[in-house]
């Protein structure tokens, strides 16, 4: 048996995110200049969108680029904005024909006007499709999401159009850059890294974590398969025992 056949699809996780991380070091295995890793990893980009599509996962989110990263050097930064502006409009027809819908969270104001402008081309004409979301996250990291839901809380109470006492979980969740879509039940991790990275801190309390030592250019659909097997022989608790989760399974 395959492991695609190994899936049980009446479990998948609705919400899978990744941190896409290794470009770099597969880069320098080659001998090559790190933005050659990058190239190769917007490969593994597709497999994954596709592979997770194809499943019948309903939300993908990628961390692309931090806003930590705006401190890499300069030809890096330039390199990879270019080579977003050239992926996302390579990939439109592709996403088109896949029924998979672009979106984007973090500050992407602060993108390069090209890059900004092509994002949001891309993002209006797969509007329509509704096979999945594949979410990127740019210019983001989860305490600048955090902050400025604060800051915008904080507005609304001082202009009289919440009161303290309103605010709860689902308050907050709601002023995320992630409202329109549930909180991630898996999270894949590459390269061997061992830590969040500042990513989605709040949406993956209850998060299953994977981690592979496989660097993002070499993560294909089995790897994806693989995570989605380790996912679904996890028991998930929510803070309750294995007796009432399975007491409630058989009622």
């Amino acid at each position: 048996m395959n492991l695609k056949d190994q899936i049980n699809l009446d479990r998948l996780p609705q919400h899978i995110a990744i941190i896409m991380d290794g470009n770099g070091r597969w880069a320098k295995q080659q001998g090559k200049q790190r933005t050659f890793g990058h190239q190769n990893g917007v490969n593994a980009v597709r497999e994954a969108s596709e592979s997770a599509a194809e499943l019948g996962v309903r939300y993908l989110t990628l961390y692309a680029f931090s806003t930590e990263n705006w401190n890499r050097p300069k030809y890096e930064i330039d390199a990879l904005m270019q080579l977003l502006v050239e992926s996302i409009d390579k990939e439109t027809p592709t996403l088109n024909k896949n029924n998979i819908r672009l979106n984007a969270i973090g500050d992407i104001k602060s993108l390069p006007e090209k890059s900004y402008n092509q994002l949001l081309k891309t993002i209006k004409e797969t509007a329509g499709n509704d096979r999945m979301t594949l979410t990127l996250a740019l210019s983001y990291s989860s305490r600048w999401e955090i902050t400025e839901t604060v800051k915008l809380i904080s507005s609304k109470i001082e202009n009289k159009e919440l009161n303290i006492d309103d605010i709860d979980q689902q308050l907050i969740s709601s002023y995320l850059n992630t409202s329109s879509m549930p909180d991630p039940e898996l999270l894949i991790r590459t390269s061997g890294e061992l830590r969040i990275s500042n990513f989605l801190l709040w949406q993956i309390a209850y998060s299953e974590l994977y981690f592979t030592p496989k660097l993002w250019p070499d993560f294909k659909k089995e790897d994806l398969y693989d995570a989605i097997i380790d996912y679904q022989n996890r028991e998930r608790r929510f803070g309750k025992t294995s007796e009432q989760i399975l007491k409630n399974t058989v009622e």
